[in-house]
């Protein structure tokens, strides 16, 4: 089994990320959390933590029981700290990651990260998004960079619609979001991609899939 380092673990989207993997016969999670009330709900469950502010020093996201082979990036400001944890807090992950030789990280982004000034509303936010995909996409690193619309709490459906450019606005539950990130683990598939999802029609394994 791999153990996948999940950054923003304690977030909404984050949890269901790690009970995914938690479930999962491949994949064994490493939760990141930031506070040290926010373990209790992980080791209730019997997964690892490690408590890491990503406005302070990485390292220790990788003083596991278990070599850490892969990472996925779901932790978000808020919109309160966008540089300090949406791109550089990414930024530093990228580096200490390559350092440790992870095989392949995968970066939660966001649909408008490729045009930030359109939304001028977001801009501060899809700036240090893009800034934090760039780096990513020059660092060597094997990735998949995955950026949803808008997300809803609502039920999953198992279904997307995927294409590299969607060139169109729409939403996606955080379910749907997480099982995504989670095929996107295989090494097989998905490779040195970006792409962008909304809620559609096709099962997202075969989605996925498809791009290779």
């Amino acid at each position: 089994m791999e153990n996948i380092l999940v950054a923003g673990a304690n977030g909404t989207t984050g949890k269901m990320i790690v009970d995914l993997l938690q479930e999962s016969q491949d994949f064994k999670p490493v939760a990141m959390v930031r506070k040290e009330e926010q373990k209790a709900y992980f080791t209730a469950k019997n997964i690892e933590t490690v408590l890491v502010d990503l406005e302070r020093d990485v390292s220790p996201s990788f003083d596991t029981n278990n070599p850490i082979d892969k990472v996925v990036f779901a932790a978000g400001s808020g919109g309160k700290k966008v540089q300090e944890v949406d791109q550089d807090g990414a930024i530093k992950l990228i580096d200490e990651s390559k350092k440790q030789g992870v095989k392949k990280f995968i970066m939660l982004s966001s649909m408008g990260a490729d045009t930030p000034e359109q939304v001028p509303e977001l801009k501060d936010y899809l700036v240090a998004k893009q800034n934090a995909d760039n780096y990513l996409k020059q660092s060597g690193l094997p990735y998949c960079i995955v950026r949803p619309g808008a997300l809803t709490n609502d039920a999953g459906s198992e279904t997307i619609a995927l294409e590299l450019k969607l060139n169109k606005q729409g939403e996606i539950s955080r379910s749907d979001v997480a099982k995504t990130l989670v095929q996107t683990l295989n090494t097989a598939i998905a490779n040195q991609v970006t792409f962008e999802i909304i809620k559609g029609q096709t099962p997202i394994e075969k989605a996925i899939i498809a791009l290779s």
